[in-house]
């Protein structure tokens, strides 16, 4: 059955797990994220290592699957984020007690226990990523980059309702497409199996999320 999550009203994160300073409203049918980093964990721009959170949907999915939901930039300039297939090293549920605590800090999902794919998106935490802007597909642990496309998403004050991102993983490959429009492909020697998704967020980057839903392929 498809997992369909409008994320409009507090009943709708039951059992989402939040991991770092993760502020959530809901306005406008769907969810609202930002950084609730105090300002020791933020640097002059309002960003640093300690300010950024992931928030774990409660489900655990199959190896082939679509996700798909509707994301708009509000403000600020920072990163947004997937994980999926989400597991520890050894195959253990992402939440085993075994596995490290996690807080948010980055290298703890890059280069820790977690084995994991991660897109980026919206790519604005550095002057470089605005520069020249990029989606790209990493593999953990090792922050292995194996995929890249051109990043369509306008900055927030540019932002003309919500965008429809959508990733798919079925047997060895991999896409990410916004709006319909493909950005990548990647063909893994190696795929991963099911595992938890996330949603990520790096300051100061306040986004707007909707209609989340996750459909197995057969």
């Amino acid at each position: 059955m498809t997992y369909r999550n409008p994320l409009a009203a507090p009943t709708d994160l039951t059992g989402w797990v939040a991991e770092g300073p993760v502020g959530i409203e809901h306005r406008d049918g769907g969810l609202m994220l930002s950084s609730t980093a105090d300002e020791a964990a933020l640097d002059a721009e309002g960003r640093g290592e300690h300010a950024h959170f992931t928030f774990w949907c409660p489900e655990v999915f199959g190896a082939d699957i679509e996700i798909a939901w509707d994301f708009r930039p509000l403000a600020g300039e920072g990163l947004a984020m997937l994980f999926f297939a989400a597991t520890g090293v050894g195959g253990e549920d992402l939440f085993d007690p075994s596995l490290a605590p996690r807080t948010g800090h980055y290298p703890q999902y890059h280069s820790g226990d977690v084995s994991t794919l991660h897109v980026s998106y919206l790519r604005r935490k550095w002057p470089t990523e605005r520069r020249f802007r990029t989606c790209n597909l990493r593999k953990s642990p090792g922050f292995q980059l194996v995929a890249q496309g051109a990043d369509p998403l306008p900055a927030p004050e540019n932002a003309d309702g919500h965008y429809r991102v959508r990733v798919t993983k079925h047997g060895h490959d991999v896409a990410f497409a916004i709006d319909d429009l493909a950005l990548f492909t990647y063909h893994d020697p190696e795929p991963l199996g099911g595992g938890r998704i996330g949603f990520r967020q790096m300051s100061p980057l306040v986004a707007h999320y909707r209609n989340l839903e996750v459909t197995p392929l057969s």
